[in-house]
């Protein structure tokens, strides 16, 4: 059996994701780990970080970004793909720039592909999440993050990513441009895994954070679009008083040591008060997802009432 990791990135450094350590929390357990280097700005020292890591099964595949060719999203998913074809394991893990897997997970995730590579259908793996917010001792449980997602795929090459890359597909015949069709898709057959993604994504420097905003909504709807947005001061980030969420206690994987370490921006953040009614909601701050969450944790039999699955569940 043979294990391929893969991601996709772009200016890692100057966004502040933790690259390196999303790579390096699966090296133990894959024979090789492909990333789809995008083409970073000048300023930008993404390559020297993850050339850095004393490993010999880095496959580092340059890219150009279009957004016009790939626009909402796509280009994520088209990324994706990229660093998937140059995939060459029976079993493919996925990992954004942002989400680490904690070392004590690793011996699940390599039993499950030893246990599942003969059961050809199961077509993909899902994983559980935990959504950091702000520092790394808060995370969100609200009805409008995602509890789990498909994270590990097998090697096919009508699986591709889906939509804005949160996800992936069967997509036979896949024109290799529309990533966000639905007909013609197939949701894959996954089963389930007591192992979890730690995503990083939204604990940053509130300054930075702006930037991953902004940088997410060119990517989603365009520069016009984006400098329409930042002329109305869309892009100021509050992350809003922690204290509403809940509190992590348990340990972060090792690999993310030295990049805790750099947690500087508390005294810019709020643990106590009401949330800012001066600024836009944030989704789980909606009547909506308060709702669903009040109902989801209240109410017998509906912990995932409302939850998207891009997924086929088998019972094994």
């Amino acid at each position: 059996m043979k294990i391929s990791g893969f991601s996709m990135v772009k200016n890692a450094d100057k966004l502040y994701y933790p690259i390196r350590a999303a790579i390096e929390s699966i090296l133990p357990i894959v024979d090789e780990f492909v990333l789809a280097l995008g083409d970073c700005d000048e300023d930008d020292k993404t390559r020297q970080i993850v050339e850095s890591i004393p490993t010999d099964k880095l496959k580092i595949v340059d890219t150009v970004w279009d957004l016009e060719k790939y626009p909402q999203g796509m280009e994520n998913a088209h990324q994706t793909d990229i660093a998937k074809s140059h995939c060459s394991g029976d079993w493919l893990i996925y990992l954004q720039a942002d989400e680490v897997i904690h070392e004590k997970y690793l011996p699940v995730i390599e039993q499950a592909c030893e246990t599942y590579l003969d059961d050809k259908e199961v077509e993909g793996m899902l994983l559980q999440y935990v959504h950091f917010w702000g520092d790394y001792y808060h995370y969100h449980t609200a009805h409008s993050w995602y509890k789990k997602e498909i994270r590990i795929i097998r090697n096919r090459a009508d699986i591709h990513s889906w939509e804005s890359a949160q996800s992936f597909r069967r997509i036979p015949d896949f024109d290799g441009l529309n990533y966000r069709q639905q007909e013609g898709t197939f949701k894959l057959k996954v089963v389930e895994l007591d192992a979890y993604v730690y995503h990083y994504g939204w604990v940053r420097p509130p300054k930075l954070m702006k930037n991953k905003t902004k940088a997410l909504a060119t990517i989603h709807k365009g520069e016009d679009k984006v400098k329409e947005m930042e002329a109305r001061r869309k892009f100021v980030f509050d992350y809003g008083p922690l204290n509403l969420l809940d509190e992590f206690k348990g340990t972060h994987p090792k690999v993310m040591n030295n990049w805790i370490s750099r947690f500087d921006w508390n005294e810019q953040l709020r643990y106590s008060g009401k949330p800012n009614t001066g600024r836009k909601k944030h989704k789980h701050e909606t009547f909506k997802n308060k709702a669903f969450s009040w109902i989801k944790n209240h109410v017998p039999g509906m912990r995932e009432a409302g939850d998207f699955k891009n997924y086929i569940l088998l019972k094994r």
